[in-house]
């Protein structure tokens, strides 16, 4: 960042109930280039919310001043006390060298939790999470699906009541994705909120809410209804290669191509497609790309 501004925070106030966390219009400068572009985050308790983009989207600079690691050039952050926080970066966030006991013994001690407390907690966590008979292991020598679950099981330690994860289940196998999704649902059904950065538009399906990002700016916001409801025009499907015409608004997926026809265009060949999230995040992009109409924002 340019300095270290003191973007402004809102904590609550005594008495105050507090039920959702977030961000209002936040801008974050890295040197030159503006990382985040007045961006706008609702993370309601009970819920998961899911921040989508590609590499260098944003979401890992959204995530850190959520969480209060870095501070915004400008707009408000509200979250809670930083004890009532849990975050796993994008690494697992675990020592390889501690054992996974060891790595929460770390972690509860940081969070100001008793022995007692950190001892009932931390193994009702692993034995949920399959991970009973690894506790004694040493984290470097799990596998990347259980080191995954074990940073998330310590971001999850002092029962937060904000959870903010950054790509927890990048490049983990399916059956880890799962338990490592059962933790997080889990998290959110106690009250907790979640929020997760993703690459995989599948988990962001699962999300009571999503916001998608794409070079620092909003994409789309809304439940994932909301915005597969808000795509414009029309999609349709191709078995072969799209007209030149059609190429630009084009892409593949499966073995077959899909095309955007934006409102009030000629269509062409093919059959009608019903979108899903993954083609209204990717019509939002041509859009924007393109300086078509047609940005869900």
């Amino acid at each position: 960042m340019t300095g270290r501004p003191a973007g402004p925070v809102a904590g609550p106030a005594a008495g105050d109930a507090v039920e959702e966390w977030g961000t209002d219009e936040i801008s974050v400068h890295y040197q030159r280039r503006l990382a985040l572009d007045k961006i706008t985050l609702r993370a309601a308790a009970g819920q998961v919310t899911a921040v989508v983009g590609g590499d260098g989207a944003g979401k890992t600079t959204l995530l850190r001043c959520l969480a209060g690691a870095l501070a915004p050039a400008s707009g408000l952050v509200r979250r809670p006390a930083a004890r009532q926080i849990g975050y796993l970066s994008a690494s697992s966030g675990t020592y390889p060298d501690l054992t996974a006991a060891e790595n929460l013994d770390f972690r509860a001690s940081a969070y100001g939790l008793s022995a007692a407390q950190a001892r009932a907690r931390s193994g009702d966590l692993l034995d949920r999470a399959g991970l009973g008979d690894a506790r004694n292991r040493l984290a470097g020598q799990l596998s990347g699906g259980m080191r995954q679950k074990l940073g998330v099981i310590a971001a999850m330690l002092a029962s937060p009541r904000l959870l903010v994860l950054d790509e927890p289940t990048t490049g983990v196998d399916p059956v880890s994705r799962s338990g490592l999704w059962w933790l997080i649902a889990g998290a959110a059904a106690a009250g907790c909120a979640v929020v997760l950065a993703t690459t995989y538009l599948d988990d962001a399906e699962r999300a009571a809410t999503v916001l998608a990002l794409d070079d620092g700016r909003e994409l789309a916001a809304g439940t994932p209804d909301q915005i597969i409801g808000a795509v414009p025009g029309t999609l349709r499907g191709l078995t072969g290669r799209p007209p030149e015409a059609d190429e630009q608004r084009a892409w593949r997926r499966g073995g077959r191509w899909r095309v955007w026809d934006p409102p009030q265009s000629a269509g062409g060949p093919g059959e009608a497609i019903q979108p899903d999230l993954q083609d209204a995040v990717t019509v939002a992009a041509l859009a924007r790309e393109l300086g078509l109409p047609g940005s869900t924002r």
